[in-house]
Parts: structure tokens; sequence; C-alpha cells
């Protein structure tokens, strides 16, 4: 029980690689606080899974965020991890520049980028209390290279693998910041991707989309090494790398 007695926030929980995320570090022993915006039953159910509780709370509303900090401690009197899990996007091809509205970069930039930050600023202090405090975000590889679901999505998620690096520098050294930045993952989300499926099958060195488990090992082992920070670990089977 790699970690009884310490508690985990894991943000947008409900399903995919948030659920994946709370049943790992529930399975170690970790009090896992489960957070959504809605999908509410579902998010009390892994929270009822894994042992923990859970939080309703929209992480681009920042006195909601603080109330959810507020009450996890009053729960629990402690927090060692975040997992900055929650996200959002809307597919808009690249070319299509009308299509992407301020309300869309609102929407996405408010979750992805905004709401990691009010998370991460709200933590901090308790994060600071602990030994080994640790944030983890999770990214994708739209913000290494110039691809993803639409153009705010990719920005959003370019931005937030630099305030990782910059939380990391700024945090040190009583709080690690990392980042884990998945390709394609298998959820109910892509299931409808088929080409996109068959076309990391075919390019990518290990053949195959990611799961929500192979994220979820990748944010473990950030969390476990006690060296490690400011670092956007790709979670993609090597096809970032082909793609050059």
């Amino acid at each position: 029980m790699e970690f009884a007695g310490r508690t985990v926030l894991v943000t947008g929980a409900s399903s995919g690689i948030g659920a994946a995320v709370a049943r790992r570090f529930g399975a170690l022993g970790a009090h896992v606080a489960v957070n959504s915006a809605q999908s509410i039953e579902a998010g009390r159910a892994v929270a009822d899974e894994v042992g923990g509780s859970y939080w309703q709370a929209d992480i681009a509303d920042e006195e909601q965020v603080l109330a959810m900090v507020a009450g996890i401690i009053d729960l629990t009197g402690r927090l060692d991890v975040v997992v900055n899990n929650a996200g959002t996007t809307q597919v808009i091809p690249h070319a299509d520049l009308d299509a992407v509205t301020d309300d869309v970069w609102r929407r996405i930039l408010d979750v992805n980028l905004m709401g990691t930050w009010y998370v991460s600023r709200a933590a901090v202090p308790h994060l600071s209390e602990v030994e080994d405090g640790s944030i983890v975000n999770v990214t994708s590889i739209a913000g290494l290279n110039a691809i993803g679901s639409s153009i705010p999505y990719a920005v959003s998620k370019a931005g937030l693998n630099h305030l990782t690096v910059l939380l990391a520098r700024a945090l040190g050294p009583n709080v690690r910041v990392n980042a884990v930045a998945p390709g394609l993952v298998e959820t109910p989300w892509t299931e409808a991707w088929d080409a996109m499926h068959d076309h990391v099958a075919k390019t990518a060195p290990m053949r195959r989309a990611s799961t929500p488990d192979d994220v979820a090992e990748a944010v473990l082992g950030l969390t476990r090494s006690k060296m490690v920070t400011g670092e956007v670990l790709a979670v993609d089977g090597g096809h970032m790398q082909v793609r050059g």
C-alpha cells in the first residue's frame, strides 16, 4: 500500500484516463478525491470503487476549485498529489478558421489552461506541507507538435506544457511538477476515429494507440520519480518521433 495515508486529487476522473489514474492510486492505498464537472453518477461510481470521495466542480470556475480543495483538506487533512486531467476540445479542421469562434477559444482555454492553473495554485500551499508533493498535468502530443483536434486545443496544450516547466522551476524543491502527453488514446471519445486508429496501428513503433491504463502508468511513474521535475513525457508509442 505504497500511497496509504496520502491524498490524491484527480480532476476529470469520471471515465477514461482520469478513472484509470484514480483506480491505480486507489489500489495503492491512497484516498482518491475524484472530480468531474458533469457525469456526476459516473464520478461517484469511480469514487465508490476506489474507496475515495467525490467532488463536483467545474475547474474553469476558480471559486468552485477553491471550495473543492478546501473540502478535501477538511476531509483528509492533507493533499499529496494532484493529477490535472480534466480537459475539453472541439473537433474543428485547422483550415476552417471561421468555425473557431471566440466562445470556442474561451471554453477550451478556460478549462485546459486556466482550470489547470486554478487547481494547481489552490493546491500548492497544501502540497508544500507534505513530503514530495507532486503535480502531474495530462497534456497532449498536440502541444508538442502542430496537430490535434482543433487549433485552440493544440494551443491550450502547448501552453500547458510551458506552464508545467515554469511551475516546476517556481515550486522546487518542495513540489515537483511534470506532465504526460498522450497521443491517440482508446476512449469512448475516439472510438469512431477509425482512420486515425488505423494510421497509428500502421506507423507507430508500438503499432497501437495508448490505453487509459498506459497513461495512468506514466502518471504513477512520474509521481514516484523523486528527482524528475519539469518533464513532459510523450505517451504515444513513439508515434510523434516517427512523424518528426
